[in-house]
């Protein structure tokens, strides 16, 4: 009887087992699996927090953005009215909140929560990153003057997450004068203040903001120095023969750009057979040159390259001479006479010589006639 005991005895033992481990799941409290991870979306795409509940039976999972301490899901349902909002479930222990087209305001603490007693919540941050973006409203604009020897400041403001870098270049590569003992060839800060700009730090200056979110942004701004026009001249005193071609030249700067021309005897100079003019252009320097033809007598004396701008107006002046044409020296004119001379003397000189030599061989020939008879 008491061997026919055992074997029941050991399988009521083992349900017992059975049933209490049973009991304790289903009446085991949720626990979260692992914690919610900190994510960083940018700026209009799409993000996704996931909360993970392990023995959630018939408790319900909410999330909240503490932030803006808003409701916005419980289990399946959406409460906000934001439709950029979801949640979804993959029918295991992952309940994923669902944020499409992330915007700034999204920024912040999320909290999901399940409604046991006492509530049990964790805690995920979404970090929202926006590119840099330039601020024209408080920057300084495209385009700016300012007189040679004063100072002036270039602003550029942005914004974006995290704080944009502001860095200055200059297009053209040049360094940027901080102050007149240090130059750089990039220079940080949202604010460049160029002291007593000069004619050389003129052109086109490149704000760029950058904070590692793609894509970076600059703006380019155009920096104009104006002054009154200069010029010098590299030959003041310029000759030439008659009969010949000759080119005076002028060298002007000026900014704003400068009228330029020549004048000749109180007469602006023209292009004509006569006259060529040519000038070239590079920034705020120019090179005039003028080309004057077959020079006549009427064509020396003094000539006149003038430069004016809205600032004022100078000129420079070139004399332009004659050169004599190489001639016939007297010292010259003495010795090809004295050669000839010699030349007319040396040929009688000759002639002589050769009457005697004839006159003695026939004196010859006589002297053997007389002696035969």
């Amino acid at each position: 009887m008491s061997g026919k005991r055992g074997p029941f005895r050991s399988f009521a033992i083992s349900l017992i087992q059975i049933i209490t481990i049973i009991c304790q799941v289903l009446t085991e409290e949720p626990r979260f699996a692992e914690p919610i991870p900190n994510v960083t979306v940018a700026l209009g795409r799409d993000a996704s927090l996931p909360c993970v509940v392990e023995h959630l039976g018939t408790y319900k999972v909410a999330w909240i953005h503490i932030d803006r301490q808003m409701i916005l899901t419980i289990h399946r349902h959406v409460i906000t009215r934001l439709a950029r909002f979801s949640v979804s479930h993959d029918n295991a222990m992952t309940w994923l909140l669902h944020v499409s087209q992330v915007q700034q305001e999204d920024r912040g603490y999320y909290m999901c929560q399940v409604n046991t007693n006492p509530m049990i919540s964790q805690v995920g941050y979404l970090q929202v990153v926006v590119p840099p973006n330039i601020l024209d409203e408080e920057s300084t604009q495209s385009a700016v003057a300012v007189r040679e020897n004063q100072n002036i400041s270039l602003v550029c403001k942005a914004d974006g997450f995290p704080t944009p870098k502001i860095m200055w270049r200059r297009e053209d590569g040049q360094p940027i004068s901080v102050d007149k003992r240090k130059k750089v060839t990039v220079y940080e800060g949202d604010t460049l203040s160029l002291q007593r700009i000069s004619r050389t730090e003129m052109g086109a200056y490149l704000c760029i903001a950058t904070n590692a979110v793609p894509p970076s942004v600059s703006k380019r701004i155009i920096v104009d120095v104006e002054f009154s026009p200069m010029i010098w001249v590299p030959n003041q005193l310029v000759g030439a023969p008659a009969g010949t071609d000759v080119t005076v030249d002028c060298h002007t700067e000026a900014h704003p750009r400068a009228i330029s021309y020549w004048v000749y005897d109180n007469v602006m100079v023209l292009p004509t057979k006569k006259y060529a003019i040519n000038t070239e252009e590079n920034s705020y320097r120019a090179h005039m040159k003028l080309t004057v033809r077959n020079l006549q007598t009427g064509d020396f004396g003094n000539y006149r390259c003038i430069s004016k701008n809205s600032l004022g107006e100078t000129e420079g002046s070139i004399r332009l001479y004659e050169i004599p044409m190489p001639s016939t020296s007297p010292k010259a004119t003495e010795m090809k006479s004295n050669a000839n001379k010699e030349s007319s003397r040396n040929l009688q000189c000759w002639r002589q010589s050769f009457l005697a030599i004839v006159v003695l061989v026939h004196i010859d020939l006589l002297s053997d006639i007389f002696i035969c008879f």
